[in-house]
């Protein structure tokens, strides 16, 4: 609140001009204020020191500040720990304009992030630094040469030996690898055998156009700003917000690890056809497959750990394998076909095969989706390359480049295996050479055999029992097809220990970049790195053991719908993104792809919901069960992150809207609400009075509380407290002036408020008259406005401001004095003298009485915290003020904390007319809807006050009368001239029986409600000239005194209140 500055003997050494300016210390956030010390009295602003939690720990928020001298010398840095962090004030230089200026020229490095891997964070000069200094300080010395940037961020280690990827090493290969996977060699032919090619035509364009549009999006997301480590859950995260991110992020990371499963046990499945080929089969075919399986992914868990440059090396050994074996397959179908190869299926090109192959042919309870269920995870790599962002040199080049065409190429390369398959392989096949069809007889050939029977083959066996070869029969068909068998077996392990290598490597990567952002606080553990790469050794534990978990189940079939669902989820979010962060229009969205479209994005989140539900509805609905979850408990937890979503934009958009929408519509009764501005000062110094605003508005009204100072670190109390409240400040000579300002400019069109909340004011009778003149002249101001006041007083005070700085004092007293006892070992000699003076607020106890006061106090403070016990809210109505003095304490009864209170009505009556009035009173309740105890009719308030109540009145005004009436006209007439506040004999004259009123209704409310749980009374006012301001502070402090909690209200004597539908 407004201060003044005491004089002290340092101010005489002072000049009158001197000025303080603010400087940056350690990496704490502050708010900014200015300090003038031109004269000891006048008033002093200071500049707020606090801990800001919304910004990043790592350094990436903007400077606090600290009052310090001008001339130099060294101060502590605002929190006591004295680290000399330091700064001078920056001496101007010759810039580029050819004179002193600390203005800088444009730089990249002032808009980097703290940490940035790129270069090193620079902060331009301050607002404070450029219109302070020069319009008030003369800097001695500048010689004009160029210096250091003093803000600038401690330059990080140079990373040596860190691997960074380009985007052909980095992405293009890596998706080509991944996306090449199990299904190329293992599942292909089978898919367009129960498909057909014209239906499997459709799986592949399907899972293209999923695929695509989400590379779409991605690009445009990826090209908006820097990408970090982290891959869709980074992308999710920075575009929608941690709720998104956080729930999308885990599920993502948990597919992965499930992918690794499935390319493995892809892998095993070749293994184990070698060696039931050659009679090796170990156990069994299934518990082969988990042996091989789990082998395999420890192989891949030590190339993993190894680093990320042998893991790349290793990834372009295997695309040499796999494109030699994708280029035999291609081979082989021209070759001719051996005996052998026709008796299992396969045949040189032939249009009859090709177009018997067209039609579906759906086996074993297989649909279309269930087949494009097991072929989708195929596609699933095209965040392959997105998925170590991190790694990537330029990932907003590399990305978008890398993955489309990954994906084009891949595409096309499906495509082009599968027709070829498809007119050259029949669907069953016996493997017998001898099932063979005379010469001539071909003239005979029908049924689903009939390509293979006019080659010469009867295959029609397998009409009535299965076969074991043919494209839905054999897996192993790509190896049957090409040119030398073992490159397919190659190929095969190639693609499969590939994807698995890139899945194993991506997990940990997003689950790293999930951890680090410490949205899930129980899984910080993961997100530490080792070595140069900053590998998540832990995460790839725990992606190992996730991944022989599912490869104890053993079939392709059954793992692959399971990921489907959860990477068409992460698919549908990275679309819905692009499509939120265009249509909230927001001027930070500027992505440099220019290649989509926000409605085909929403198209693509739309298809991708559409398919989740096609593949598997339950598995879809047990997905999105997981990530509301998720989403709530991330939203429940409120992580401590802003990273600017698109979320945030759109519910500015809409506020805005909604607000403009209020604009055009008049206010009506039925829908008025509290609307309150409460003068807390901060807003913990005065709790109760906050706690009962809050009661007032809660979830539907508005609250905002007001001083000068510290903002953010208010706001941030309020949010910590789950106070929904708004904090601003204003910059002031006085209280009232500032006070003024706010109730003529707060609020935004129809949101804005219309009740004044303030204290009373306990210490009036030893204030300074200008003091007591700003805080009525409060109140008249609030009337001139037609606001609704509010004045709380309670017996114990609500300032508890200096208790908290007591409180602060001792824990940092105590913090130096434990930190000089450390010192002590080390430099004893050093810390001698610190350890005999330490502060005075720990050397000092306060006594018994104080304590117990304090105690009292602070208790009393947050009684409306609690919840109130079973008793009453009296409510004195005594005059009508359009219902606000009884719509208030009606809303505290809707409230938790006081649904025990009853309601008491009391009423001003006449005399032989009270059951009357007492009626009266009852039927306008009714008619309002509006619960009640009783209703009590005070017929005798016109009475006379007991001398021993006015005795108490006369000795509380005593100190501020003239007592003109017993002196001369002359010398009554300088006293009034001289003290024009003070109360005159003339004016108590005038207002004789309204202040009787108030000293008489203190003896009824002492009678009627001492034991009331709160106290609400109709507030007096006073007609602004003719009653003097303590005269007013007298009729409130006399109307109040000796009660529980009490609250004045005055309405805008407009109604609040109706009885109509």
């Amino acid at each position: 609140m407004f201060s003044q500055r005491l004089c002290g003997p340092e101010d005489a050494a002072r000049t009158s001009e001197t000025y303080r300016v603010l400087r940056v210390v350690g990496r704490t956030a502050g708010s900014l204020g200015w300090q003038k010390a031109s004269r000891c009295e006048e008033p002093v602003f200071t500049a707020s020191l606090m801990e800001n939690d919304a910004y990043d720990r790592i350094g990436d928020e903007p400077p606090n500040y600290e009052e310090t001298s001008f001339s130099g010398g060294t101060t502590s840095n605002g929190n006591g720990t004295g680290n000399g962090e330091h700064r001078a004030v920056r001496p101007s230089v010759v810039s580029a304009f050819g004179h002193d200026t600390l203005d800088r020229v444009p730089n990249i490095d002032f808009y980097r992030n703290a940490g940035s891997v790129s270069g090193n964070r620079a902060v331009r000069p301050s607002l404070q630094e450029l219109h302070d200094v020069f319009q008030k300080v003369s800097v001695e010395g500048s010689d004009g040469t160029p210096s250091d940037d003093v803000e600038s961020v401690i330059p990080l280690d140079n990373k040596d030996g860190t691997v960074r990827f380009g985007w052909i090493k980095g992405v293009l290969v890596r998706c080509m690898l991944n996306i090449w996977g199990v299904m190329l060699f293992i599942r292909l032919s089978w898919v367009f055998g129960q498909a057909g090619w014209g239906l499997g035509i459709v799986v592949i364009a399907l899972s293209c156009v999923v695929t695509t549009v989400t590379g779409l999006s991605m690009s445009a997301i990826c090209t908006n700003g820097v990408v970090r480590g982290g891959g869709a859950y980074y992308l999710i995260s920075r575009s929608l917000g941690p709720e998104f991110g956080g729930s999308i992020g885990l599920i993502f990371a948990f597919a992965n690890a499930v992918a690794v499963a499935m390319y493995v046990v892809g892998f095993a499945e070749t293994v184990v056809d070698l060696l039931k080929e050659n009679n090796a089969i170990m156990i069994d075919e299934l518990n082969d497959i988990r042996i091989i399986g789990c082998i395999s992914v420890v192989l891949l868990l030590g190339i993993s750990v190894a680093g990320m440059e042998w893991e790349a090396k290793a990834q372009i050994g295997l695309l040499i394998i796999l494109l030699v074996a994708i280029v035999n397959v291609f081979v082989g179908t021209g070759i001719p076909a051996s005996t052998d190869k026709k008796s299992k299926g396969f045949f040189n090109y032939d249009a009859k095969i090709f177009m018997e192959n067209l039609p579906p042919d759906f086996r074993d309870g297989e649909t279309f989706f269930s087949v494009f269920a097991i072929f989708f995870p195929a596609a699933t790599g095209i965040l392959a390359g997105a998925n170590i962002s991190g790694d990537l040199k330029d990932p907003q080049d590399a990305l978008p480049k890398g993955t489309l065409l990954a994906i084009l190429i891949t595409g096309v390369t499906y495509l082009g295996v599968a027709l070829c398959v498809s007119a050259t392989v029949v669907r069953d096949a016996t493997g017998n050479i001898n099932d063979t069809i005379a010469t001539g007889m071909d003239m005979f050939c029908n049924g689903s055999n009939t390509a293979a029977c006019e080659q010469g083959w009867n295959f029609s066996s397998c009409d009535v029992s299965s076969c074991k070869f043919g494209s839905m029969n054999n897996f192993q068909v790509m190896t049957m097809v090409s040119g030398f068998g073992p490159l397919i077996t190659a190929g095969t392990f190639s693609a499969t220990l590939s994807s698995a290598l890139a899945s194993l490597v991506s997990a940990p990567k997003v689950f790293q970049a999930l951890c680090k952002d410490n949205i899930y606080t129980a899984l910080k553990f993961f997100a530490k790195g080792h070595g140069k790469n900053n590998e998540p050794i832990r995460g790839y534990v725990l992606t190992f053991i996730i991944a022989v978990a599912f490869i104890i189940i053993a079939d392709l079939n059954v793992i692959a719908p399971i990921i489907s669902n959860f990477f068409l989820a992460s698919y549908a979010l990275i679309n819905f993104s692009c499509f939120h962060a265009s249509y909230a229009k927001s001027p930070g969205w500027r992505p440099a792809y220019r290649y989509y479209n926000m409605w085909l994005s929403l198209f693509g989140a739309v298809l991708c919901c559409g398919v989740m539900f096609v593949i598997n509805w339950w598995a879809a609905l047990l997905t999105y069960a997981i990530e509301i979850f998720l989403y709530v408990y991330v939203t429940v937890k409120k992580p401590n992150v802003n990273w600017g979503s698109s979320t945030q934009a759109v519910t500015f958009v809409s506020a805005v809207n909604n607000a403009l929408s209020l604009t055009g519509v008049e206010d009506h009764v039925k829908n008025f609400r509290p609307q309150c501005m409460v003068l807390t000062g901060a807003p913990k110094n005065r709790p109760a009075l906050l706690d009962l605003a809050h009661c007032f508005t809660k979830n539907y009204g508005l609250c905002l509380t007001y001083v000068n100072a510290g903002m953010e670190k208010n706001q941030m109390w309020l949010n910590k407290k789950k106070r929904k409240a708004f904090y601003a400040a204003v910059a002031c000579d006085s209280f009232r002036q500032g006070t003024e300002n706010l109730m003529q400019a707060s609020g935004l069109g129809r949101l804005k408020p219309n009740i004044l909340m303030m204290g009373f004011k306990k210490d009036w009778r030893t204030a300074d008259t200008a003091g007591v003149q700003s805080y009525v002249g409060v109140l008249h101001d609030a009337f001139d406005f037609e606001y609704g006041t509010v004045v709380l007083r309670m017996n114990q005070g609500l300032d508890i401001s200096h208790i908290i700085k007591a409180q602060g004092e001792y824990t940092h007293a105590s913090y130096l004095v434990v930190n000089a006892y450390y010192c002590i070992i080390k430099h004893i000699t050093n810390v001698f003298s610190f350890l005999f003076s330490p502060p005075a607020s720990v050397t000092t106890p306060q006594s018994p009485q104080v304590v117990v006061v304090n105690e009292r106090l602070v208790s009393n403070s947050t009684q409306f915290q609690r919840k109130q016990g079973k008793g009453t809210i009296d409510v004195w109505w005594m005059f009508d003020d359009g219902g606000l003095t009884l719509l208030l304490p009606y809303i505290l009864t809707t409230r938790k904390k006081f649904k025990d209170c009853k309601m008491r009505i009391f009423i001003a009556g006449q005399p032989g007319r009270v059951e009357q009035d007492r009626h009266e009173m009852k039927s306008l309740l009714e008619k309002f809807r509006i619960k009640y105890a009783d209703i009590h009719v005070i017929d005798d308030i016109t009475q006379n006050p007991n001398s021993n109540s006015w005795k108490m009145f006369e000795d509380m005004i005593e100190p501020f009368r003239l007592h003109e009436g017993s002196k001369s006209t002359t010398l009554a007439e300088a006293l009034r001239k001289d003290n024009p506040w003070k109360i005159s004999d003339a004016e108590l004259d005038t207002f004789e029986e309204k202040t009787n009123l108030q000293v008489r209704l203190n003896e009824l409310l002492q009678e009627n409600s001492r034991a009331a749980n709160l106290i609400i009374v109709s507030m007096p006012i006073a007609r602004l000239g003719s009653v003097s301001d303590h005269l007013y502070m007298a009729w409130l402090d006399i109307l109040t005194k000796n009660l529980p909690p009490t609250m004045l209200i005055r309405g805008n004597h407009k109604s609040v209140l109706t009885f109509y539908s």
